[in-house]
């Protein structure tokens, strides 16, 4: 608002006849004068004074125009103001692909560190963007001081869990505990198992893809708060268990020799660290034992080594005559009354 001073007029000082004639008086008059937005009017100016048919075409934009308080909105400040966005959401969106891939060709740094230089360079680019568009626009930003409390107070409640999530997932990529490739197993607050590898690390979530191709994606916290199991932390060589049991007539050292045979020859197991069986109790029917396998890949699951192995040792069994139990359960009759009675009955019938 500016404020315009005018003095009035005073007329001619009157002869001196020895009385005190009063001094002149100034009055002031306010005037209100209306606030375009500044970048709009400095876009204007410049396109007017390059070509006079263009400065009419946005004159006439520019006389179509509403009034916001004491500023006043034209159609020639919304198209400005668009294409301020256009040019500003444009120039970040290439910018950050071009660092994408830059960081991607930096072959020192592992796959942890390139995704978190990523991260925080695009976090960087977009806030940069953010503040060149609003300085180009000429937004006042001390407007925006009783705004930016309330919009303050709605990020500390409405969007705590998103920023929580943000930094929990910088904090995972910083001490590479979780990256993406790995196998990793989480069990919720409600005790459901998860089992898969991760694909992607985004800011909200983490997307994990199990073996049946389901996606799911996991809060960051929830990695940070809940127990993980990682597969392939600092080795993705893991161990397998394949429970077995056998009767108890059935020869136990020929019975460990052909575990060991099916274990060896499933395609996904390797040589070395090799297989090895173990006893591991004496069950109600059967012997229990367990095989120990190891595997590289374990992104490509564990149940289909199992079956693996004990299809193989299905055969071996039957073809060298070991037995593989079922329950069984003895039946013991006491002497009694009604037991005579009742046999006595079945014979005479």
């Amino acid at each position: 608002m500016i404020g315009l001073l005018t003095a009035a007029a005073s007329q001619p000082p009157p002869l001196d006849t020895g009385t005190a004639v009063p001094a002149p008086t100034a009055t002031v008059t306010q005037v209100v004068v209306e606030q375009p937005v500044a970048g709009a009017e400095g876009l204007k100016n410049v396109v007017a004074a390059r070509s006079e048919s263009i400065g009419d075409v946005i004159d006439t934009l520019d006389s179509l125009a509403v009034k916001v308080g004491h500023t006043r909105v034209s159609v020639w400040d919304m198209v400005v103001i668009m294409l301020v966005l256009v040019i500003v959401l444009t120039v970040a969106w290439t910018a950050s692909k071009l660092a994408h891939r830059l960081i991607s060709r930096a072959t020192r740094l592992d796959l942890t560190q390139r995704l978190l230089i990523e991260k925080m360079v695009g976090l960087c680019i977009w806030v940069i963007a953010i503040l060149v568009g609003i300085d180009v626009l000429g937004i006042d930003l001390t407007a925006l001081t009783v705004f930016s409390g309330a919009f303050g107070l709605a990020i500390g409640f409405g969007l705590q869990k998103t920023f929580g999530n943000l930094i929990a997932g910088i904090i995972l990529l910083m001490d590479k505990s979780i990256k993406p490739g790995d196998v990793i197993a989480i069990t919720d607050q409600g005790g459901k198992y998860t089992f898969g590898q991760i694909r992607r690390i985004g800011i909200r979530a983490v997307s994990l893809t199990t073996r049946d191709q389901k996606e799911y994606l996991i809060p960051n916290e929830n990695l940070m708060i809940n127990q993980v199991e990682n597969w392939s932390y600092s080795s993705k060589n893991v161990r397998i268990q394949v429970p077995v049991g056998v009767a108890y007539s059935s020869d136990i050292a020929k019975a460990e020799e052909l575990m060991l045979e099916a274990a060896r020859a499933a395609k996904r197991v390797l040589k070395t660290p090799p297989p090895t069986v173990w006893l591991d109790s004496f069950g109600e029917s059967s012997v229990n034992f367990v095989i120990h396998c190891w595997i590289t890949d374990p992104e490509e699951g564990i149940g289909n080594v199992r079956s693996e192995v004990l299809k193989a040792l299905w055969r071996l069994f039957h073809e060298h005559g070991i037995e593989i139990p079922f329950p069984q359960r003895d039946l013991t009759l006491r002497n009694s009354e009604a037991l005579r009675a009742l046999l006595k009955a079945l014979r005479e019938g």
